[in-house]
């Protein structure tokens, strides 16, 4: 996988959405080492307001077969993330694909064994990862400096499901990945296996259900497995609870407390920060607080600049294929809580 061509790295983009636009293609071209070569999109007009140095298609197999492109972003709706992926790894390139990867785990295990196969680096776009407050919370975990974790709490949610803006949109459609859950879901399951390991079992998950059949909001209770960092001082494993909507208030929210101490999220949005000064608060046992402030900055060209580097086999931050499995397979399982809980779906 290591490359050592000279120049910097050539991004494709498939898909020239709201998030495209709004952060991605900013972040590329604002990036060390990396450069908007093409883009794809089935209206040309609009693959050119990304401002790629090369050419723009409107059929995405035409980009994939650009010789000038390194690794694809793929921002399409999330039913098409698992063919388009498939095909820009079968074309060889690498990928950073937006999240959920897949719509199963089935879908994302094949999807990473073709990256396997292709020898081709596959990177599910969970930016928030790539922020300063949220390492400085992993390396917080990962020292053993909040004890054995207890539990966590990551909510996230937005009123835009009943907004006349998402007529249409793939969010309300179940047959094109949409519900909550994949939406924004994914983002707090995230967060607990970030927290407490690989291994988590859903005990309980509970959704209201829109006209269309897909989750307006949902809340899912975990239990950490053998791989959690520990137990607390009575052996009782650690839990989560992640929420998650589109049709209800917003919010933003993440706490891990352990036995030694508590961190909290605080000032800037928990998994949306993006170019805002943003806190992070730790509580200790006694009561003592401290306050870490973190500056303003760009995780999606954080995100950017580490795939590149990881390509050309240079150290740095990488969500390993191994977390988005264990993602993947959490959500296939709330989803089936979900569909079999008895009586009426209730909100979170």
């Amino acid at each position: 996988m290591n490359e050592t061509r000279g120049g910097p790295f050539r991004f494709g983009f498939v898909g020239a959405g709201w998030i495209a636009h709004r952060a991605l293609a900013p972040a590329v071209h604002a990036s060390t080492g990396a450069v908007l070569q093409a883009a794809a999109a089935r209206d040309a007009e609009r693959a050119a307001t990304l401002e790629p140095a090369g050419r723009c298609y409107t059929d995405y197999r035409d980009l994939l077969a650009d010789p000038d492109v390194d690794v694809v972003y793929l921002s399409l709706s999330n039913d098409l993330h698992h063919r388009w992926t498939l095909a820009a790894l079968a074309a060889g390139k690498h990928v950073l694909c937006e999240k959920p990867l897949g719509l199963n785990l089935a879908q994302v295990t094949e999807m990473h064994d073709a990256a396997r196969a292709a020898d081709r680096l596959l990177v599910e776009a969970f930016w928030y990862r790539w922020h300063p407050r949220t390492r400085r919370l992993e390396e917080l975990i990962r020292t053993g400096t909040l004890g054995p974790i207890r539990e966590l709490e990551a909510d996230f949610s937005f009123p835009g499901a009943d907004q006349p803006a998402m007529a249409g949109n793939y969010r309300l459609d179940p047959g094109r990945g949409g519900g909550a859950l994949y939406d924004v879901g994914c983002y707090t399951i995230s967060a607990a296996h970030l927290a407490l390991g690989p291994d988590l079992v859903v005990e309980q998950a509970e959704a209201v259900f829109g006209p269309s059949g897909v989750d307006l909001a949902a809340t899912v209770r975990l239990s950490a497995g053998s791989s959690a960092p520990g137990q607390d001082s009575t052996g009782r494993g650690a839990v989560a609870v992640a929420r998650c909507g589109i049709a209800v208030p917003e919010r933003q929210a993440l706490s891990v407390t352990g036995e030694a101490a508590r961190v909290d999220f605080t000032l800037g949005e928990a998994f949306t920060t993006w170019q805002q000064p943003c806190e992070l608060t730790i509580t200790g046992p006694d009561g003592t607080v401290q306050v870490e402030r973190f500056a303003p900055v760009d995780a999606y060209r954080l995100m950017v600049e580490s795939v590149a580097a990881a390509v050309r086999g240079r150290p740095g931050f990488m969500i390993e294929p191994e977390f988005s499995l264990a993602v993947s397979g959490t959500l296939d399982a709330a989803r089936a809580a979900m569909t079999t809980l008895p009586g009426r779906p209730r909100a979170p």
